[in-house]
């Protein structure tokens, strides 16, 4: 990836990977620090399963795991510039291992040298902000578990996203919209396969969905692939997302019409 990277293993990271990486974990959240504390302690174990700007991060005398599965995304952030964008996606800690995908969406390697023109990331986002890609305004669905930790489910309508932020660990979350899709259509008992195949619906059809739906689709679904530590039921606080659903279907439907 250059900046010092080189094909020698295990080596320390690279200045400018672990730049990237702690913009992506801000310390100033509590699930984030204690991420960067962890990957602190680690090296690079060599490349990773996508080739050319992934890598495995783990503990000297390891040896990287290619084979498994990858592991869901726990931050994502992108940088734009003039030569293309430049996406950070670091993933779940499994068996003491992190794989950190830094790669150029327009060539096979990061540039040297570029234009930085703007640099989002859904790490920084928090419970009434706009979407950190489009800027656009986000439906938010506020839930708590049965021991009063409080979650709020994010869906971004134009860019077809999806994440879950955690109060308490000040952590979001991002959410498979397939799989996520899969257990909405299992709640609303809906099996005609052109709807119930077809994830990209949930934004199209995204005004019919109540708070309680996306609430229990998201607590089936978290149940299968966690994403928060929930005990017990989910609920959805009602009173909180009904003035701020009503504005975003006026919104959208607003949007539309143009």
């Amino acid at each position: 990836m250059g900046s010092g990277t080189n094909s020698v293993y295990p080596r320390p990271l690279a200045d400018r990977e672990q730049s990237w990486i702690e913009w992506v974990l801000p310390s100033n959240r509590i699930g984030y620090r204690e991420y960067r504390y962890v990957i602190g302690k680690m090296v690079v174990l060599g490349e990773g399963r996508r080739g050319k700007g992934d890598i495995v991060l783990g503990f000297s005398g390891d040896v990287p795991d290619t084979e498994s599965p990858l592991p869901p995304v726990f931050a994502y952030g992108a940088i734009e510039t003039n030569l293309g964008m430049i996406s950070i996606t670091i993933r779940e800690n499994v068996a003491d291992q992190i794989d950190v995908e830094i790669v150029s969406h327009r060539s096979e390697e990061v540039p040297e040298e570029f234009e930085e023109s703007r640099r989002w990331t859904y790490s920084t986002w928090n419970a009434g902000d706009v979407c950190p890609q489009c800027q656009k305004p986000v439906r938010e669905v506020s839930m708590h578990s049965a021991q009063g930790r409080h979650y709020v489910l994010a869906i971004c309508v134009p860019d077809r996203r999806l994440w879950v932020s955690d109060e308490e660990k000040q952590v979001n979350r991002p959410v498979p919209v397939t799989n996520f899709y899969n257990e909405l259509m299992l709640h609303k008992n809906i099996r005609d396969p052109k709807i119930a195949l077809d994830s990209k619906r949930l934004f199209i059809d995204f005004p019919s969905f109540t708070d309680a739906d996306l609430t229990n689709a998201f607590f089936t679904y978290n149940k299968l692939k966690a994403k928060v530590d929930v005990r017990g039921k989910l609920t959805v606080d009602n009173q909180k997302n009904k003035n701020l659903y009503k504005r975003l279907v006026k919104f959208f439907t607003r949007e539309k019409e143009l």
